[in-house]
């Protein structure tokens, strides 16, 4: 085990390195991100649970499998590489370490939600809770002896990009899942996208207190459309998608655009964005001739430089 997790750091360092730009200063001083199984770049390596991703065939595209839940670069990846900074490095690897953490660090961990209780049937994961706390620790114990003053580093925080991409498994590893959950039992569809968003509201505000300033918050997708979902309906489905899913994600993406709005205006000196993620990949499920090979590249390029130029600290 040992030497694997030697092996597993050796490989990383390589990753790393290659994702580095070297043309251009970066738009932003760090990059700092949060969330699930779709942003987590390995963290789950280190921890004892089923949802981890380090076997093939995931990292098929670059050789190796680095805990990434997917064949090559999360979005996240790209969105590193677009700044103009390195791959972020898993917060639990020791690649974040020293200096490294400079440029950001990834939190992000597979079956992670909103709610503590979340996917809690996996075993192990960091909570966006834990997360939070995490990047507290970070900017005590890593950071702080990099700048001579408080001042120099509220600077570097708020000018710093704050990735967040939390929320699914709140539905498919916890509502959805009567059998292990008693959400859907207690909460209607309404009630229960309310409680997420009321939980996720103080969880930003814990954000802005430790010095986040602008954040990209990412909707949920077409849940109604992945594969784990449609293998429970019975009958035809001509649409492609569990619409009556959908609808239950929509209504918590339609709290999560309004949030963003009313952050805005009531955190000084803060810049969220919203990412609607579920218009564009419904879309390209039901209507995938439109888009022939698609990549998520432009997708997040265009959030993190209009992020980026849009406020200035």
């Amino acid at each position: 085990m040992k030497s694997l997790l030697i092996c597993l750091v050796l490989l990383e360092l390589v990753w790393l390195g290659n994702g580095q730009s070297r043309d251009h200063q970066p738009l932003a001083p760090a990059f700092f991100v949060f969330g699930d199984s779709l942003v987590d770049s390995g963290n789950n390596n280190y921890i004892p649970t089923l949802a981890r991703a380090n076997y093939f065939p995931y990292g098929i595209d670059f050789g190796f499998p680095t805990g990434r839940f997917c064949n090559g670069r999360t979005v996240v990846d790209y969105g590193a590489t677009y700044l103009g900074l390195p791959l972020v490095p898993p917060y639990l690897s020791p690649l974040s370490i020293g200096q490294n953490a400079l440029r950001g660090v990834n939190y992000a961990s597979a079956a992670a939600g909103i709610l503590d209780e979340t996917g809690r049937h996996y075993g192990a994961r960091t909570t966006f809770n834990g997360q939070i706390s995490q990047f507290e620790i970070t900017i005590e114990l890593r950071l702080r002896r990099f700048f001579q003053n408080p001042a120099d580093l509220r600077k570097y925080l708020a000018k710093s990009i704050i990735g967040i991409n939390i929320g699914s498994n709140d539905y498919i590893n916890n509502y959805l899942m009567p059998e292990r959950y008693s959400t859907s039992q207690t909460y209607s569809g309404e009630d229960y996208a309310d409680l997420l968003i009321k939980t996720l509201s103080a969880q930003i505000s814990r954000l802005y207190n430790l010095g986040a300033r602008k954040m990209v918050l990412a909707g949920s997708g077409p849940l109604g459309c992945i594969p784990s979902q449609l293998s429970m309906v019975t009958g035809n489905n001509t649409s492609g998608c569990v619409t009556k899913i959908n609808n239950m994600v929509s209504m918590f993406n339609s709290r999560l655009k309004d949030l963003a709005n009313t952050l805005n205006t009531t955190l000084p000196g803060s810049f969220f964005v919203y990412q609607n993620v579920f218009d564009l990949f419904h879309d390209m499920v039901v209507n995938p001739s439109r888009y022939g090979k698609m990549t998520s590249i432009p997708i997040y390029k265009g959030l993190l430089l209009f992020l980026y130029i849009s406020t200035e600290f």
